[in-house]
């Protein structure tokens, strides 16, 4: 369920199948095996040599490169010159391009946390946050980084960077309260979301999402989506090579 935020306390809760005193050992022990670790999960990642022969996979580039040999083969050097630079500079930014988003899930997978303050059978433990299950409850202070996706049971003036989910600079303020509109993820003020942290204040939250299904996971899933549409662009490009390619 996405819309945690337009419900009351009672009834999230009651959805969770928990408590204000969160979940039993063996509870959250069956809960883990169903939703599994609270980490963002990294896809197979591509070999260099991969990424690399990505970039010739194009009309434009092959017809590039057979200009090129017939530049050779005819004693064109300069021409040679020109079609192999031209190839060496498409080949280096589209590689550029794809390199960076293979490290942008690690990047993300930095902004964990790995201890969090939980109660489990009605006291409070610090535990490995990537143990966290939906339904637990967790206590949050300032310098806090935030482990999972949570709804806000008690909040005593908190403020809360979200820089790295929603790109504010200046830290968001948070309540207990039920919303009844539609609002986006950077004006849920009752809710809390995983990768960003407290700066002001102390909470109570339960978790209501963990590992890819909070927001960061979300965004981790789409940077690793192997397959991705073209632009407009890209579209014409490869439909200008076509007819190139047969002129």
């Amino acid at each position: 369920m996405d819309s945690y935020y337009q419900l009351g306390e009672k009834e999230v809760l009651r959805l969770l199948a928990s408590s204000e005193t969160g979940l039993s050992s063996g509870e959250a022990k069956d809960r883990l095996e169903k939703h599994g670790l609270n980490e963002l999960v990294k896809k197979r990642r591509t070999s260099i040599f991969k990424l690399l022969l990505n970039q010739l996979r194009s009309i434009v580039v092959y017809i590039l490169l057979a200009a090129l040999a017939i530049s050779i083969l005819t004693d064109q050097f300069l021409d040679a010159t020109v079609i192999g630079a031209i190839l060496i500079l498409n080949t280096l930014l589209g590689f550029i391009q794809e390199f960076k988003a293979e490290k942008s899930i690690e990047a993300l997978q930095r902004l964990s946390t790995p201890l969090c303050n939980v109660m489990r059978d009605g006291k409070i433990v610090t535990m490995p946050s990537n143990l966290l299950v939906p339904g637990d409850v967790i206590l949050l202070e300032a310098g806090n980084r935030i482990p999972a996706d949570c709804y806000l049971l008690e909040a005593f003036n908190l403020k809360v960077d979200e820089s790295a989910l929603t790109g504010e600079s200046v830290p968001s303020k948070k309540n207990v309260s039920m919303i009844n509109k539609i609002l986006p993820v950077s004006e849920q003020s009752n809710l809390v979301f995983s990768a960003t942290t407290a700066v002001y204040g102390r909470a109570k939250a339960i978790v209501i999402r963990t590992g890819m299904s909070t927001e960061i996971g979300k965004i981790a899933d789409l940077v690793q989506q192997e397959k991705q549409h073209e632009t407009p662009l890209q579209h014409k490009l490869e439909k200008f090579g076509t007819i190139l390619g047969i002129a």
